[in-house]
């Protein structure tokens, strides 16, 4: 009888492994500002799939830790880029050391919150270039040998308040929302060749930086850091914030050979939080 129940759990823990697998391991991967948040669980769940993952940062300490962190985790090989990928050295760094990658995502910190009247020429500039213009020049520099090589995955980080208005994050918002724009054609444009490009649209997700966010809503509303947790929270349906983990799992999927006939849409991860039908 524990000899049935040990064969059991053999095929089960196989059947397991086939019906999880992505069919991504070995391929290469870019994920920008991976040294934390969002973009860190990114790196993570393509490492656990098997891929070979070149991870980015400004801070080098920070950076050396995730890239150690991810090696002991995963056994995946993990490749360090320090630098800001909102500039073209930073840029010209990542494709020197993986100057094929069959997946890119493209993340980069937002502008701060800051009410809309308070924004300058010169900070606006910012934003639009962290936001939409750097992942666009991530795109033109990779996909022609994605395409080349039939295969690729571009996924890029948006938000949420692409949907709908977040309070202090106007500039951030209309950033991603044209990168969002910009890209429905051109993801259209190169289907053919098995290159895909999606969006990811989080909602409030427990990071730095919704931490930094709750720390500004509660400096504007006179409370605590707790009491402005709470109240953000009861917005959402779910009545919690999201995970780093099944963000980067979610991510992980929109890499798979499982969703090559996915392009050109936004995966809004929000806990139900934007009203819609559709």
């Amino acid at each position: 009888q524990h000899s049935q129940v040990f064969c059991t759990m053999v095929v089960l823990a196989k059947w397991l492994e086939i019906t999880m697998d992505l069919g991504i391991s070995g391929k290469k991967a870019i994920v920008c500002g991976s040294s934390r948040g969002l973009g860190k669980a990114c790196a993570l769940s393509l490492a656990k799939a098997g891929c070979e993952v070149v991870i980015n940062g400004m801070d080098a300490k920070r950076l050396s830790e995730t890239a150690s962190e991810l090696r002991s985790s995963t056994n995946s090989e993990i490749i360090e880029v320090q630098g800001d990928i909102t500039s073209h050295d930073g840029q010209s760094a990542l494709a020197a050391k993986c100057p094929d990658p069959d997946i890119l995502i493209t993340n980069a910190g937002g502008p701060p919150f800051k009410d809309f009247r308070e924004l300058e020429r010169d900070s606006m500039l910012t934003g639009v270039t962290w936001n939409m213009i750097t992942p666009i020049e991530l795109i033109q520099k990779f996909v022609d040998g994605m395409a080349e090589r039939g295969f690729g995955r571009i996924l890029n980080i948006t938000s949420v308040s692409v949907n709908m208005p977040v309070s202090g994050l106007d500039l951030s918002s209309g950033a991603r929302a044209g990168l969002t724009a910009f890209c429905a054609g051109v993801c259209r444009s190169i289907a053919g060749t098995g290159v895909t490009i999606n969006h990811i649209q989080p909602g409030f997700f427990d990071t730095d930086r919704y931490r930094a966010g709750i720390d500004a809503m509660a400096k504007q509303l006179g409370v605590e850091h707790d009491e402005a947790h709470a109240i953000r929270i009861n917005e959402v349906p779910a009545k919690r914030a999201g995970t780093p983990e099944e963000f980067g799992d979610a991510a992980a999927f929109l890499c798979s050979m499982q969703a090559g006939y996915i392009t050109g849409q936004s995966l809004l991860l929000d806990g139900g939080l934007y009203h819609s039908s559709f």
